[in-house]
């Protein structure tokens, strides 16, 4: 791939500056470093993203902002402070049960409140995150009245560290505040912990490593091969495979089609998933294929609609 760069007839480039886009475009990694420097317009820039429209860079305790990464089957958690300017990552152990997004930011988290605890300081917390689903798995340990259980939650292992550390800063009377911010969306505390947890995918530091000795289920979807523990992703492929079993005994126009081949069975799905369409015509297309009950266009087709109809005012009547 060629690149071109356009300057003016009247500027000169030095050597120096050459070799330095040179390298700027040599390289493979996509990812900016963000920068955290004392220039007025740096100023600026973070006073106007999230993080800084929130107050948060005025706060007088310890501030992290924390990120997990998930990709080419390698998880990563890492964590940036903003008052020191350090940040700690680690690799995530257990993929052979299959990798997810949220176990990472559960790692990222605990990693911060580990870090946090070491200091042995008793300032008040802020914790960045950009994972709703972090914060709903560790919201049913907070406030009185719930007796929540982690039985079936396949990341118990680094919520149960994450409930004792917060239970420990609590009987210190310590503040600990969770705050969710968009990813990727400029924002320098969002995008340090982005560079950590991607550097966490490749550290030899690997933590929360004990298998489950759960089952392991393994497929191929467009040749890619997956695995993964019993999820929703896995019930749903076992139900498709059972569907599919089931259709090799019917003959009937249904089953013809549904087995046919490069058919629009694609469009049928997304069309039922589109919240747009209004509901009786998502709901009609379910009941013509499966056959679950006459609609109202099918009724008519078949010249009973009246009748039908009919009979149900008379047994109202009655």
């Amino acid at each position: 791939m060629t690149t071109e760069v356009w300057t003016s007839t009247r500027d000169r480039i030095s050597e120096a500056t050459r070799i330095i886009l040179q390298e700027a475009l040599e390289e493979e990694n996509k990812k900016d470093t963000p920068s955290f420097g004392n220039a007025d317009l740096e100023k600026i820039h973070r006073s106007g993203t999230e993080a800084g429209l929130l107050g948060i860079y005025n706060f007088p305790g310890s501030i992290y902002a924390t990120d997990g990464s998930n990709d080419r089957g390698f998880m990563g958690a890492g964590f940036f402070k903003l008052d020191e300017h350090r940040g700690g990552c680690c690799q995530l152990g257990r993929t052979m049960e299959g990798n997810s997004s949220n176990r990472a930011e559960l790692g990222a988290a605990c990693l911060a409140l580990e870090d946090s605890k070491r200091q042995q300081n008793r300032k008040p917390v802020i914790l960045l995150s950009n994972s709703a689903c972090f914060l709903s798995s560790s919201q049913k340990w907070t406030g009185e009245g719930k007796s929540p259980s982690m039985h079936g939650n396949p990341d118990a292992d680094i919520l149960r560290d994450i409930v004792q550390l917060l239970r420990g800063r609590i009987d210190q009377g310590l503040l600990t505040i969770f705050i969710k911010i968009k990813a990727h969306r400029g924002d320098s505390l969002n995008e340090q912990a982005d560079r950590w947890a991607d550097e966490g995918r490749q550290s030899e530091n690997i933590c929360w490593s004990l298998p489950t000795n759960r089952p392991i289920f393994y497929w191929t979807d467009k040749d890619t091969a997956h695995r993964s523990p019993m999820n929703l992703t896995v019930k749903k492929r076992i139900d498709l495979q059972v569907s599919l079993q089931q259709l090799k005994i019917h003959k009937g126009s249904t089953a013809n089609f549904l087995t046919r081949e490069d058919n629009s069975r694609d469009l049928l799905g997304k069309f039922h998933k589109d919240r747009s369409v209004w509901i009786r015509a998502r709901r009609r297309v379910l009941q013509c294929l499966s056959y679950q009950f006459p609609c109202v266009l099918q009724l008519k087709q078949w010249g009973i609609l009246m009748m039908i109809a009919f009979i149900i005012t008379l047994g109202e009547i009655m």
